[in-house]
């Protein structure tokens, strides 16, 4: 089943559709931006090369028709910025990939040399994903922080002894 909110805001046409789909959000309070909101982060994970200035069209008509989602929840003040900065990040990963470099497995790593604290990596991934987290981490990189998209061209495996026999 489709997103119900961004569908509606996908398929408006008129200005009499786009206050329909304002009505139905707004009625919906915090269910129903964050529907709206869900919808937004599965079209970043899944958008293609020639869909990012479709998308960012579509943020820009919901920020116009609901300009205060920080009314609806303190967390949502900046979500407008937050998405047009991912949807922008995975453009220009789009763009420096080109395609027929995108199969195998791929990894995010984030890290900050200057600090005492954890490498997060998030490994095996296929290329969407690798890219969706991309976008989604780096424009929240503090001080020093970088991130790191990167395809695994070889890789070795070993687990302990009960690995696997979990349950």
């Amino acid at each position: 089943m489709k997103n119900e909110p961004l569908h509606l805001l996908e398929k408006a046409q008129t200005e009499e559709d786009l206050l329909v789909f304002q009505e139905i959000v707004t009625r919906g309070g915090y269910s129903g931006f964050h529907a709206l909101l869900e919808g937004f982060k599965l079209k970043i994970k899944t958008f293609m090369d020639e869909e990012a200035d479709s998308l960012l069209t579509l943020v820009a008509t919901a920020r116009r028709l609901l300009p205060d989602p920080g009314s609806v929840s303190p967390s949502w003040q900046v979500v407008w910025d937050e998405l047009e900065k991912e949807v922008e990040a995975k453009r220009e990963v789009l763009k420096r990939i080109p395609p027929y470099e995108r199969d195998g497995e791929w990894q995010i790593i984030i890290d900050n040399p200057h600090a005492v604290k954890e490498v997060v990596c998030y490994p095996g991934l296929v290329f969407p994903d690798a890219a969706y987290l991309y976008a989604y981490f780096s424009h929240q990189l503090e001080n020093n922080e970088y991130i790191r998209l990167q395809k695994i061209v070889n890789v070795l495996v070993n687990y302990g002894q009960d690995a696997g026999q979990a349950e």
